[in-house]
């Protein structure tokens, strides 16, 4: 799950080209809240089952995990270092996929997608990593006797797809509505484990992450012009053709 700027705010970059995080407030990514829906209700289908949620973000991103473990989440990592400033997808990847393997998992559950980056990419990439199976952009899904098994929903065909675990699975906004944490779930929230790892805990270098080692780069940025007032088109019997030459200047026929 990801910590992001608040979509409703004022999004800018910094100097140095990367999402400014400081000038704006951050919360728990709204696609990902449906992964952590996802993941609680197959730990409450399995007896015994525990769920731990990692982030790998700054100081802030605390409070995206804290909001995960009020919903019901058993456990969280967080993986923090100065040095993964500016980390691509591609580097995010390696960074979760070491944490991974260093906690232990069965099943991985993430968002279709990042609000920030809009990537759509991470899971694929950690699958390739971990080397496991992906099952992604599921509007539902469901574990029995060591096989997740889901439904994708495409445009022309809905699939049912299924996978040994270990896994990696993706799920979409249509998977089912995130739970509210409860008062009790709050303050619950605040007595659970919260381990912090950083590079040297997974054996990273700080030159395979960050922007040193990101593969893509933002080479330049520029503010959004101003709305400019629109052309009006007085219909005095000619108003067809006015309109019909306007869009034929602007190649939309």
């Amino acid at each position: 799950m990801k910590y992001v700027p608040d979509a409703t705010g004022d999004r800018r970059f910094s100097d140095d080209h990367t999402t400014d995080r400081e000038g704006v407030d951050g919360l728990l990514s709204e696609l990902d809240e449906y992964g952590v829906e996802q993941a609680l209700r197959i730990a409450e289908a399995n007896e015994g089952a525990e769920v731990t949620v990692l982030t790998v973000g700054p100081d802030d991103a605390k409070d995206a995990l804290r909001k995960a473990l009020s919903m019901g989440a058993d456990k969280a990592v967080h993986v923090n270092d100065d040095d993964i400033h500016g980390t691509d997808v591609i580097g995010t990847s390696a960074i979760l996929a070491k944490a991974l393997e260093k906690t232990g998992f069965d099943l991985v559950i993430g968002g279709m997608a990042s609000t920030d980056g809009s990537m759509g990419v991470l899971p694929a990439l950690l699958a390739e990593r971990l080397g496991v199976p992906q099952v992604t952009l599921l509007s539902e899904v469901s574990v029995e006797g060591g096989v997740v098994k889901g439904r994708r929903d495409g445009d022309a065909a809905t699939e049912l797809v299924e996978a040994a675990l270990p896994a990696v699975v993706s799920v979409t906004d249509q998977s089912g509505e995130a739970r509210y944490p409860s008062f009790k779930g709050i303050m619950a929230a605040k007595k659970k484990p919260v381990q912090s790892l950083d590079l040297d805990d997974l054996g990273i270098e700080a030159d395979e992450v960050g922007l040193a080692g990101s593969w893509t780069a933002v080479e330049s940025v520029a503010a959004r012009p101003a709305r400019t007032a629109g052309t009006v088109v007085k219909d005095e019997g000619e108003g067809g053709k006015q309109l019909a030459a306007f869009l034929a200047d602007q190649k939309f026929i």
